[in-house]
């Protein structure tokens, strides 16, 4: 049985494959000394359009730095075979032949023929090729998968099973292992995600049942839940098995990478248990939780309806204004510190032009700072922001604004303050960007559009400067697409009143207009 680790390209769902150089040769250095067969170092891809770092391409000195400092190692990168055709493997991988022996495929049941043919041709460049089958609980419950793997005998090297919703039992893993071996024949893999905590439960069972290959990470540094923790797996084969395991070289190379796993957040949580024990895709229960833009409630009540195949089930009035004529202007409020540095400069220049200007509040993080600012305010209502608004008026009742929320079906569901609700709206559609409909900042620019205003002002969007977290990177990111969008816009007038690291709307400053 051999191991193979897989920690810089699974744990890079959370760094975007950024990880440092020193601690990319220690853990080759002492990879080396422990008994790991196979280190997958990352993926490698075509150019994208947003930033990824080096083990999400693979360069070639980076694979040769492997094949320096882990020589007794087989070094294995992944491909996903959805993104890859035939035609491109020459230029993608015929440079990086001399420092690599293995190429796995992630790949999706429904697309096996076509993974075959991907196969094939790798495999004539020379390479070991694997399959990295995913949705193991599809196979569990379809046998018309199975039918169907034999036609991956002859292009392949070693067949793995990717348990990818982390929600699969012992028993599971032993039925589909015997099952796939009566057919496959070709090294059977497993490779485990610990949401509902099985993945050492489930890859000991893979074992037994006569699995040649177990997938693991340091830490369980891995995407969503994570994976099981090579130190654990290495470990419990040591105290059962006899495997010699050299403890100061795992427990240097282990103690950095639980370091990332806390910054990070990596590891199991109550909304990846439930997508795990119902089957479904962790993917965007990592967006969710890496955002905090959502309360846990909001989040399992998405994946239980997603489950239950139900939609959103409170739909609400139209938000159709009939502004007043005199209405140009809004003034969009952020939830950084400059919207509560600057909260007396944005009271004298309503003061100045009291019909003129609306309040949009993208967060409610800083609206009661602006509560008695005599002017129309509307507050945009995604995610956690209906419970912030909770904590920062004492009196919700004596409010007369009105709550704006996303068009109805909301996939996280609704929550609305009780006093709000009678004084709630839905857009009727977002229509000036065709992606993150679940921002604040979407919804707020909307909001505008829809008052039909031409001048839009920006205070309290402060961006975050190079220290920042996980969090933090996606937020700016979807920020600044967003605000990319609006530049699209037929808007007379966009202006960044406060300072902010946003680009490609123009800087100006509050006071500018209190001349």
């Amino acid at each position: 049985m051999r191991i193979l680790d897989c920690t810089l390209r699974d744990g890079g769902y959370y760094n975007h494959w950024d990880f440092e150089e020193e601690l990319y040769k220690s853990y080759l250095e002492c990879v080396e000394k422990l008994p790991i067969d196979i280190i997958e170092i990352g993926y490698r891809n075509f150019p994208q359009n947003t930033y990824f770092g080096k083990f999400f391409y693979c360069p070639e000195f980076t694979l040769e730095q492997a094949r320096e400092l882990a020589p007794s190692k087989t070094i294995a990168i992944m491909l996903n075979e959805r993104d890859n055709e035939p035609k491109g493997m020459k230029n993608l991988l015929g440079h990086v032949k001399p420092f690599i022996d293995m190429v796995r495929l992630a790949v999706d049941p429904a697309r096996l023929d076509q993974a075959v043919l991907l196969a094939e041709t790798i495999k004539e460049m020379g390479f070991q090729v694997g399959f990295n089958l995913m949705y193991m609980s599809q196979i569990v419950k379809d046998k018309s998968i199975l039918d169907k793997l034999d036609i991956v005998n002859h292009c392949t090297d070693c067949f793995c099973l990717v348990d990818s919703f982390g929600g699969i039992y012992p028993q599971d893993v032993t039925d589909t292992v015997n099952k796939v071996k009566n057919i496959v024949t070709v090294p059977i893999g497993f490779h485990g995600h610990n949401n509902i905590e099985m993945a050492l439960a489930n890859a000991l069972s893979a074992i037994k049942s006569g699995c040649d290959i177990v997938d693991c990470t340091m830490a369980g540094l891995g995407r969503g839940a994570g994976n099981l923790k090579t130190e654990l797996l290495l470990s419990v084969l040591n105290a059962r098995n006899g495997l010699q395991v050299n403890y100061n070289y795992l427990s240097n190379i282990v103690s950095k990478f639980t370091e990332l796993q806390k910054r990070y957040g990596c590891g199991t949580s109550l909304p990846y248990m439930v997508s795990g024990a119902n089957s479904l895709p962790q993917k965007e229960v990592m967006n969710w939780i890496g955002k905090n833009r959502y309360p846990i409630e909001s989040i399992i009540t998405a994946l239980k309806n997603r489950k239950d195949k139900i939609e959103d089930n409170i739909e609400l009035p139209i938000f159709s204004p009939q502004a007043p004529s005199a209405l140009k202007k809004a003034i969009i409020i952020g939830g950084g510190e400059s919207a509560i540095a600057n909260l007396h400069a944005v009271s004298a220049l309503i003061d100045k032009h009291p019909d003129t200007y609306c309040l949009i509040h993208s967060s409610t993080r800083n609206a009661g700072y602006y509560e008695n600012i005599p002017v129309t305010q509307f507050y945009c209502l995604v995610g956690n922001e209906g419970h912030r608004m909770e904590r920062v008026f004492s009196d919700l009742s004596s409010l007369e604004h009105q709550c704006i929320l996303p068009p109805f079906p909301r996939k996280m569901g609704t929550y609305i303050p009780s006093a709000m609700s009678d004084k709630s709206f839905e857009l009727q559609s977002i229509d000036f960007i065709p992606l993150h409909h679940d921002s604040p900042l979407t919804l707020a620019i909307q909001t505008a559009l829809a008052l039909q205003l031409k001048e839009l002002y920006f205070i309290g969007f402060d961006g975050y400067n190079s220290g920042m977290t996980e969090a933090q990177y996606e937020l700016s990111e979807e920020n600044q697409t967003v605000f990319d969008y609006l530049c699209k816009c037929n808007v007379d007038k966009m202006e960044f009143l406060t300072p902010t690291r946003y680009k490609n709307i123009q800087q100006s400053s509050i006071y500018n207009y209190l001349i």
